[in-house]
């Protein structure tokens, strides 16, 4: 029996046995590496197929291709790398567009002069991985995305990240940028922006994040009348630290903060997973609005499988949550077409009632499947031994 076997094998019992302790639903096997990329492709294909790559530049499209060019780093699928450049080729490498600077803002706004609200600054990620993966480096691949990041970390303000989905759409931008230009001050401000946030949102007792200021407890409560921790919300930030973490220097002083409240949320995030192996949208209160919802569940999924990966979490303790989420995602949310389901809407919040279900989709949910995928596909085929 080879080493791989081996592994396998034990993870597949670890499953098995987790799943008859609580909250953990019925045994999963484990999949193999080419079903798992073979559902990444049904998924992406179809969204290809169905979608024009002529988008805007906003958060919600933006996300979407950070997990594209995660499938593309998998698959080396040359058309996934075609289809996000002509994207942002459409955009000019460019995300809000006023060059107005006396007009920047970067309060809530889907207009151009909101050039320093990170949901515009998402693509910014996209066409920094562009610009590495251009032989030639054009340097106008990331013009833009110089331009406006300098000119925000020249501002003495520190709260850029004032919700909890602006650390996914803006924290891996400072790392990838520092990779393209040396210039530290990308770090530096990254350490900065993330304590703002984390002291902002963190709640150190439940080792979770509120969504934002307005649904810190008890000045918002569940439906039961506990704390509110919408699962889309902790998902950004989850899989934000793993992506960042990615590429942040191990010496990099702020590293211990990031590594420490993502081990933090991973321990927090496995006892409220559901029987089905998804979360509901409130993380907390089941009840608040109960069913499954994907795409928090897929941002949970990539982050657990990287951080095993990449050895910041334990193999043996958080592999079967990291299957049975993948479950959910791949035999449940993904349909037979190549449909991701399951995904809320865009919003801030749970909200009681609203139907969720295989027909709701949105680009960045496809996208947080695909970064799913990708590192589910090298966990089930690692020979790495548990950390």
């Amino acid at each position: 029996m080879t080493r791989r076997l081996c592994l396998k094998l034990i993870l597949a019992a670890t499953v098995s046995v987790a799943a008859g302790c609580a909250n953990t639903g019925a045994d999963v096997r484990t999949p193999g590496r080419a079903e798992v990329v073979a559902d990444l492709v049904r998924a992406n294909d179809y969204w290809q197929r169905t979608h024009a790559p002529q988008q805007w530049a906003f958060w919600d499209v933006a996300a979407y291709h950070t997990g594209n060019l995660a499938a593309h780093a998998l698959t080396g699928n040359p058309a996934y790398q075609a289809y996000s450049t002509a994207w942002a080729e459409h955009n000019r490498w460019r995300g809000a567009g006023s060059d107005n600077r006396a007009e920047w803002k970067y309060t809530y706004g889907e207009t151009p002069e909101h050039v320093l609200f990170g949901d515009w600054q998402t693509c910014f990620q996209v066409y920094a991985d562009l610009y590495q993966l251009d032989g030639a480096k054009d340097p106008r691949r990331i013009a833009r995305a110089r331009e406006v990041m300098e000119y925000q970390m020249g501002t003495p303000n520190s709260d850029y990240w004032w919700w909890a989905d602006g650390i996914y759409m803006v924290m891996p931008v400072m790392t990838k940028l520092y990779k393209a230009t040396g210039d530290a001050r990308y770090l530096a401000k990254l350490n900065e922006y993330f304590t703002y946030a984390d002291r902002l949102m963190f709640d150190p007792d439940a080792g979770l994040y509120y969504r934002d200021a307005k649904y810190i407890y008890p000045k918002h409560k569940s439906a039961n009348g506990g704390k509110d921790f919408w699962a889309r919300g902790d998902g950004w930030v989850f899989a934000a630290l793993a992506t960042t973490l990615a590429e942040l220097p191990h010496d990099d002083p702020g590293r211990p903060l990031l590594v420490d409240r993502f081990q933090r949320m991973a321990a927090a995030l496995r006892p409220v997973q559901q029987d089905g192996g998804y979360w509901t949208r409130s993380l907390l209160d089941p009840g608040h609005a109960p069913g499954p919802e994907s795409s928090g569940t897929a941002f949970f999924t990539y982050a657990y499988a990287w951080g095993i990966n990449n050895g910041v979490l334990a193999r043996a303790d958080y592999g079967p949550t990291a299957l049975r989420g993948w479950h959910f995602l791949s035999r449940v949310a993904l349909q037979r077409d190549g449909r991701f389901g399951y995904v809320q809407p865009i919003g801030e919040r749970a909200i009681p009632g609203q139907v969720v279900d295989q027909e709701s989709t949105a680009p960045f949910g496809v996208g947080a499947f695909l970064l799913a995928a990708t590192e589910v596909a090298r966990l089930v085929d690692s020979p790495r031994a548990a950390p």
